[in-house]
């Protein structure tokens, strides 16, 4: 008869978000005995506080935009649109809620043991799970991120991103703080339900790590909608006298709001989680440090997701996820990569990307860049302002390699994960100009660009 297994489980995972959900059931799949923990709400971040309901509101915002402009088509008593916060916030609780619980099901359907509660280690091998101890061979820690809250004078008059879904009206003037994707889909967010809404960052301009182009009209539409931006700004103390908040900026200049929500960034989800008794090391931040396969310091016991601090983003974490399980329990061991990684910014109008910036192209050799400016079809008839795309390709000089791809105006995260093959799979650009395009559409721009707007980069090739 074989020996008794050593452990409760062959893999415990702490975290039911994306990553931890997606290890879990594919370990399990691969004939794994798991566990998983998960004591706030299964879906992680992005399906409850983040990605999911942030989206349904992009989406309300937009259709009050569409009723507007649908009088220069011909529509006709329409009124003033007027929106219903109650409404919205009723059925983006209901497909959240409806979600949330797939993921607990999927996890049930194959054999996962699901504990309803927070877990912290208590040993290398062994989890204090609720009043229950268990041990694992192997332990993933999944447990993502948290909004940073200010640290200034009157903080606590601030939200953070998780409270906008739980308030019960609009607020009617917002100070949204921070240059990030974050805080710029939620400033044009509410802007569109109807806000009056200014956004506040540190640089001279926002989505720092984004091409500069798309920076740039990025900022320009958001003014363009009404966003009144401060930029080069942060705040100093807040104060509240009745309902509205004061907040003070370094620069002394003064903003009245109703509310003011802080965006300015998020910390690893690790307080908590008994990571010394596990002996597992961090970086400043809480940040947990891996190798290439995910391993901490401690080698069975692995982290993905936020908590790691590479590319946070939903799509990342669950790619990481299978991947690992596939490496640990499947026939295949495999990586993920972190290269290339397509994203996409929810503003009106919303951002795609992929691939490497016009600067850090730049930096490495002689590259070609193809762009393109232009008022869409629908808004050359409703003549709204602000409503300009621009796409932008990035390609290796010499071998024709696309490097970059970058689009601001309508559709453009659909758009971009088409394009987004192109760019992983290191298709030139000859290959898009032999592609036919579809007419009449945005899209085909980016097999249409001929002509380079510019070459830059040759300073770094003699530097090499």
């Amino acid at each position: 008869m074989s020996a008794p297994h050593p452990y409760d489980f062959d893999l415990f995972v702490i975290g039911g978000g994306s990553a931890g959900v997606r290890m879990a059931r594919i370990s399990a799949g691969h004939g794994a005995k798991v566990g998983i923990a998960e004591g706030r709400f299964w879906g992680g971040t992005c399906v409850n506080v983040g990605c999911v309901p942030k989206k349904i509101m992009v989406q309300a915002a937009e259709y009050g935009a569409w009723a507007r402009d649908a009088e220069a088509f011909g529509w006709t008593n329409l009124g003033d649109p007027q929106h219903d916060w109650a409404t919205l916030a009723r059925a983006r609780d209901m497909e959240v809620a409806r979600l949330s619980g797939i993921y607990s099901r999927m996890l049930g359907g194959v054999g996962v043991e699901i504990f309803e509660c927070y877990a912290h280690f208590t040993g290398p091998h062994e989890l204090k799970v609720g009043d229950r101890t268990v041990t694992a061979n192997r332990i993933v820690i999944a447990t993502g991120g948290n909004p940073v809250r200010p640290e200034i004078p009157g903080g606590e008059h601030a939200y953070i991103s998780d409270d906008l879904f739980t308030l019960k009206e609009m607020p009617r003037r917002v100070l949204v703080v921070g240059g990030g994707y974050i805080g710029l889909e939620f400033a044009s967010m509410l802007n569109g339900l109807g806000a009056e809404v200014t956004l506040a960052y540190r640089q001279s301009l926002p989505l720092r790590g984004f091409d500069q182009e798309i920076r740039e009209a990025v900022a320009e539409a958001l003014a363009a909608d009404g966003v009144t931006i401060l930029s080069g700004e942060t705040p100093a103390s807040i104060t509240r006298e009745g309902e509205t908040r004061i907040t003070r900026m370094g620069s002394g200049k003064m903003v009245e709001a109703d509310a003011v929500f802080y965006a300015i960034g998020r910390k690893p989800a690790t307080k908590g989680l008994g990571l010394d008794a596990a002996g597992i090391n961090c970086r400043e931040g809480g940040v947990i440090a891996v190798d290439d396969d995910h391993a901490t310091n401690v080698p069975h016991i692995y982290a993905l997701g936020d908590v790691t601090d590479r590319v946070n983003l939903t799509p990342v974490a669950t790619a990481m996820g299978h991947a690992l399980a596939d490496t640990l329990f499947g026939p295949k061991p495999r990586r993920a990569s972190y290269e290339n990684v397509p994203k996409a910014v929810f503003t009106s109008p919303p951002i795609g990307s992929v691939g490497l910036t016009e600067d850090e192209a730049a930096l490495r050799g002689p590259v070609e860049i193809y762009t393109t400016r232009f008022t869409p079809m629908r808004h050359t008839i409703t003549r709204r302002e602000g409503r300009k795309t621009v796409m932008k390709l990035v390609v290796e000089a010499g071998t024709g390699c696309l490097l970059g791809a970058h689009m601001i105006g309508e559709d453009s995260p659909e758009i971009m994960q088409g394009i987004a093959v192109a760019v992983a799979n290191r298709l030139t650009k000859a290959q898009l100009d032999a592609t036919i395009g579809i007419h009449p559409t945005a899209a085909e721009e980016f097999v249409t660009m001929r002509v380079a707007t510019r070459r830059v980069g040759e300073g770094a090739a003699k530097a090499a």
